[in-house]
């Protein structure tokens, strides 16, 4: 298979559009589960292999609460949501209303809260890109992780396999009603046969 990140800048852009319209969805659900105006773009769309992901989060030693999902359906593969720690307890304090620096740790309750966001976004950017490639995407349960960046991409990969080479790092920024934003990275991690469906796709459009 060519390499995939020599697609030209035109079907780089098909792709972060599609990722719009799923940041858009997602927005809209996320501002009526906390009640506040959010809004989410996406800056940033990178194709990159999986072991060069970390390069693109910032530090490998940080913190962060991952949010796994599987895709079923016509495509098959992989969600992963990750946000910083200090990210996933606002969004914890939003979606549960509570004043912002409430949340301390990661209890049952924020740990729903944030597979449910991740749900949310996930469910979004999937229905996208059903819609583009005119196929059905499900998400599976959501499951979460709260670890260092390197380790959750690790086992990511390790439990990935090694033909699944690239993923799509879409770099997601929410702005809220607030004076701090919210910035997360949404990967998306197709298997090789749904990887070579999106792009073919993508060269159509």
């Amino acid at each position: 298979m060519e390499d995939v990140r020599d697609l030209k800048e035109l079907q780089i852009d098909a792709l972060r559009e599609v990722a719009n319209i799923g940041a858009g969805h997602a927005a809209t659900a996320l501002s009526q589960l906390t009640n506040s105006r959010i809004m989410i773009s996406v800056p940033q769309i990178n194709i990159v292999r999986l072991e060069e992901v970390p390069d693109l989060l910032g530090h490998p030693q940080e913190v962060v609460a991952a949010v796994l999902m599987h895709m079923l359906g016509d495509l098959t593969g992989r969600t992963l949501l990750l946000f910083p720690e200090s990210a996933g307890r606002r969004l914890c304090d939003m979606l549960l209303r509570r004043p912002i620096g409430t949340t301390a740790a990661f209890d049952a309750l924020e740990q729903s809260c944030l597979k449910e966001a991740g749900n949310i976004l996930a469910g979004a950017y999937m229905n996208a890109l059903s819609d583009f490639m005119g196929m059905l995407l499900l998400p599976s349960v959501p499951s979460l992780v709260v670890d260092l960046s390197a380790a959750v991409l690790t086992t990511t990969y390790l439990n990935f396999g090694h033909e699944r080479d690239f993923v799509f790092c879409v770099e997601t920024e929410f702005s809220i009603e607030s004076p701090e934003g919210l910035r997360g990275h949404f990967l998306l991690l197709p298997d090789l046969a749904s990887l070579k469906a999106i792009f073919d796709a993508i060269r159509l459009s």
